[in-house]
């Protein structure tokens, strides 16, 4: 395995995929931002603050507390959004070697950048279910929740699988 020093620091290009994906993450960031700032006005004083397992609100709180939620989107986002740019940093298996580097470091970029945007759509899906839930359209997280949860682990495992099928 090769050491910190000399993994090769490599210039790989954004595939399409993680072009798309980055386009349905910042639409997701900004239509969080957007329903908030929209609906700031007409939302009660007390909103959902937690869900249960089952997606049942099981407590509510003042409406500043719903700023949280883009508040930790927009961090992570962002946080990893710099770790992605920089795959020689990542952790790779005793098997990296300069001749599977561009695999492991494209696999490793867009495991990053697959979870980063799926979670700005799970984040802006919360956005949207607890302004529905606090002006009565809604009362629980429903389906879309779990199905974009189970999406960001399917898309992890995939991940992970890519990982070992590099020689």
């Amino acid at each position: 395995m090769l050491n910190e020093t000399a993994k090769p620091k490599l210039r790989i290009p954004k595939t399409k995929s993680e072009w798309v994906f980055d386009v349905i993450g910042y639409l997701a960031l900004a239509t969080m931002l957007a329903v908030i700032v929209f609906n700031w006005s007409v939302l009660p004083e007390q909103v959902p603050a937690h869900f249960g397992a089952n997606g049942e609100v099981d407590r509510w709180g003042s409406k500043w507390e719903l700023l949280i939620i883009p508040g930790i989107a927009i961090g992570m986002h962002f946080f990893m959004l710099v770790i992605g740019n920089f795959p020689k940093m990542h952790n790779y298996p005793e098997r990296f070697n300069e001749q599977n580097a561009a695999a492991f470091y494209t696999n490793s970029r867009q495991t990053l950048n697959y979870m980063r945007n799926i979670i700005n759509v799970l984040f802006s899906y919360c956005v949207y279910v607890v302004i529905a839930i606090a002006l009565g359209h809604e009362s629980s997280l429903g389906w879309p929740f779990f199905t974009i949860l189970a999406l960001l682990f399917v898309v992890l495992g995939y991940k992970i699988y890519k990982t070992f099928k590099i020689k």
